[in-house]
């Protein structure tokens, strides 16, 4: 699934377009299922959503969802596997783009990849409150562990990142890398749990140049 069928800003006009009853194309009617899913998350202060308000919204029955996804848990892994797939595709990008082996280079990277984490989350707010867990309070306890193993593959690549940053007057490169890679991990994810929390009024990128050259 691609960046530009979820994309947050697109899905609204799409959805809000097509005709109520026109039969969707094969596999239209999930990509569908997750555009709203994603839409109603990003209400602020939104309850928990249930299978009977997505198929309201979609105009359809609530066993037309259940032909497309065996229950409300693939749809919220539906929405997690795209953003595993759109972030680490744009973390690959980062890393080869700037493998140059500069002085510097890896906290570049690790700048880049904050940076990069930080506008996604702004450009998909439905997403946020996924990624931070306040939409899988609810839900099945895997979806929570997944997210959380998403953030620590993260926290991997930063530390990777910093390793090399490290080498040079450090007795302990790996010890400090992991301190920052660690630091940098739970400063994104506090800046995206505020940003979800606020109603999506706080921005995450506040001042986040500098913050980050606190940091690295």
């Amino acid at each position: 699934m691609s960046d530009a069928e979820l994309s947050t800003s697109a899905h609204a006009a799409a959805l809000d377009a097509a005709p109520a009853r026109k039969r969707p194309k094969p596999g239209e009617r999930r990509v569908q299922i997750l555009q709203a899913l994603a839409m109603m998350l990003e209400q602020p202060g939104a309850e928990r959503i249930t299978t009977a308000a997505l198929a309201a919204r979609l105009d359809v029955s609530e066993a037309a969802l259940y032909r497309h996804f065996a229950s409300k848990a693939q749809m919220f892994e539906g929405l997690i596997e795209f953003i595993e797939q759109s972030v680490f595709t744009l973390v690959n990008q980062i890393l080869e783009r700037d493998a140059d082996g500069t002085a510097g280079s890896g906290q570049r990277q690790a700048a880049r990849i904050a940076a990069m984490l930080v506008q996604f989350a702004e450009k998909n707010p439905g997403m946020t409150r996924v990624m931070v867990g306040d939409a899988l309070v609810f839900e099945n306890e895997r979806l929570q562990q997944r997210m959380n193993q998403f953030f620590d593959k993260i926290e991997s690549t930063l530390k990777q990142c910093l390793r090399g940053a490290a080498d040079e007057g450090s007795a302990t490169p790996s010890v400090d890398a992991q301190v920052r890679a660690s630091m940098l991990t739970s400063f994104l994810v506090g800046r995206l749990q505020r940003f979800a929390r606020s109603g999506f009024r706080r921005s995450p990128s506040e001042h986040l140049e500098a913050s980050l050259a606190c940091m690295l």
